[in-house]
């Protein structure tokens, strides 16, 4: 019987691995140099983390089962619930503003499409504990700084901006729309660029009974993309801060305001934005905003937040498009090469002291010829073949061939295992 994995679950030969490599590396570096620590959290959650936040319904879109404790828990399918969490339980001892990042693996039990798993990685950054609009911004620039560093310019990507606040406002005193409508409508206005018939679909069933204030609601939502005016607007101040922040950081030029980004998650209170690529081909690059009310929902004290969330499966096919499929990376620097089986123990002791020094160091582990040898050399990508042979050993030597250039030039073992540079 053969198995496969999963729907939705990938497996990560060493080529796909290689590429998660990279992404994870960009992403702790920039997030490093940008101050923020990273933690973790446990992968299964009690299931009411979620409904809580989210609803009932979020419970058709999880990985959701009662343990043997009789537990109702659930794989994780997002981390700021943990994070909020965590926060909460160790609110007094944490130095404000929190400045964490994470890389977990999430779940999901969702339709598969392009740019969509039902596992993935994700990078979120956070601040908490931070109210101002220079915190919105920190966390803008960490999510540009990171395409940034795989090569995409203001060409090639955009941030899209916008502010919750303002546009409840420009609801509240135009339609007229009431306090506890806003959520519902704020979650119409996010289904618009996806299908207009069914944000306008979702308004009416909103104001059933009140055509009029329906179609003033259509009206400002089919208007949003071009809607310049609301930056104007005095809700708007945290927003124009904020982009004065990114214009004084040099990161401007990859902003646009489009109050058509509205995110669909109830638990925003504030700015929002989400990054795509400037084709618009695939899903959000990454998204996130301020969600100011979440840890006092949870139980936790009453602490501002911001942060975003950006998955592994679109940055790949990002780069995908880019630069074609992921390869492997060389997995060895150094190949050592007995000649014969009486150099094997000189090929070993000689391979231990190249690893001590931080080299990556291969050698057969079966008698082989030593053209063999060599094409598996070239085949893991080793950039050195050390070839030890019946006459430089007895002369204590080695062969150092690069198999770049094909250059040879005979080194003392002594040297290769203490001094010798590869380069």
């Amino acid at each position: 019987m053969r198995f496969a994995a999963l729907p939705g679950f990938r497996d990560a030969y060493p080529d796909a691995f290689a590429r998660r490599r990279r992404i994870f590396g960009v992403w702790r570096s920039v997030a490093e140099r940008y101050g923020f620590e990273e933690y973790d959290g446990p992968p299964l959650e009690p299931l009411d983390l979620y409904t809580s936040k989210s609803g009932e319904e979020i419970v058709d879109q999880l990985y959701a089962f009662t343990d043997k404790g009789g537990r109702q828990v659930a794989l994780r399918p997002e981390m700021t619930p943990t994070l909020a969490r965590m926060v909460g339980a160790r609110a007094q001892q944490l130095k404000k503003p929190i400045r964490w990042f994470t890389i977990p693996q999430l779940y999901r039990y969702e339709r598969q499409q392009r740019g969509r798993q039902r596992e993935h990685f994700q990078l979120n950054v956070d601040i908490i504990g931070e109210s101002g609009p220079a915190a919105d911004a920190e966390v803008i620039a960490v999510a540009i700084e990171i395409v940034r560093a795989f090569g995409f310019g203001p060409e090639h990507v955009r941030v899209r901006l916008s502010d919750r606040r303002v546009l409840a406002e420009a609801l509240t005193t135009g339609p007229g729309v009431l306090e506890h409508e806003l959520p519902a409508v704020l979650a119409a206005f996010d289904r618009y660029e996806k299908s207009r018939e069914a944000a306008e679909a979702a308004i009416d069933a909103v104001f059933a009974g009140d055509p009029k204030r329906a179609h003033a609601v259509r009206r400002l939502g089919a208007a949003l993309g071009a809607a310049e005016d609301l930056l104007a607007q005095p809700p708007a101040e945290p927003l124009r801060a904020c982009l004065a922040h990114l214009e004084a950081m040099g990161l401007r030029e990859y902003v646009d305001v489009d109050f058509r980004i509205v995110r669909g998650l109830a638990y925003y209170t504030g700015i929002v934005f989400e990054l795509f690529d400037a084709k618009q081909s695939l899903r959000a690059i990454c998204g996130g905003g301020r969600y100011d009310s979440l840890i006092a929902s949870l139980g936790g004290p009453d602490l501002p937040c911001v942060g975003f969330g950006m998955g592994d499966v679109v940055l790949g096919e990002l780069l995908t498009d880019r630069d074609g499929p992921p390869a492997a990376e060389a997995s060895v620097d150094v190949f050592v090469v007995p000649v014969r089986e009486e150099e094997r123990p000189a090929a070993l002791a000689l391979a231990r002291a190249l690893r001590d020094r931080g080299l990556r160091v291969e050698y057969p582990l079966r008698r082989q010829a030593v053209g063999k040898q060599l094409e598996l050399a070239n085949a893991r990508g080793a950039a050195w073949a050390v070839i030890v042979g019946p006459d430089e050993y007895a002369a204590g030597q080695a062969v150092v061939r690069s198999l770049k250039s094909g250059t040879e030039t005979r080194v003392g073992l002594d040297a290769l295992r203490e001094t010798f540079e590869f380069k």
